[in-house]
């Protein structure tokens, strides 16, 4: 599924379209920390994110992938 990173910076708006969850954070990162862009969202198609909201999203869901690869060995 593909994200979308949206940013303002200047009264303009950049988008940028990648493949992974990955790539999509690593994108707003680098918006973010090296180019100072603000008001940065990421979008999976369904939902919004803010960096910090997809960093948290994404976290909890690979902790509960873990947990299912666990107990599935069971």
């Amino acid at each position: 599924m593909p994200f979308v990173v949206q940013a303002t910076t200047d009264d303009h708006a950049l988008s940028a379209t990648v493949e992974t969850a990955k790539e999509a954070f690593a994108k707003a990162v680098e918006w973010h920390v090296v180019r100072r862009f603000t008001n940065i969202c990421i979008k999976n198609g369904a939902k919004s994110y803010s960096t910090d909201e997809f960093s948290s999203v994404m976290a909890l869901l690979e902790i509960a992938n873990t947990v299912e690869a666990d107990v599935a060995r069971e």
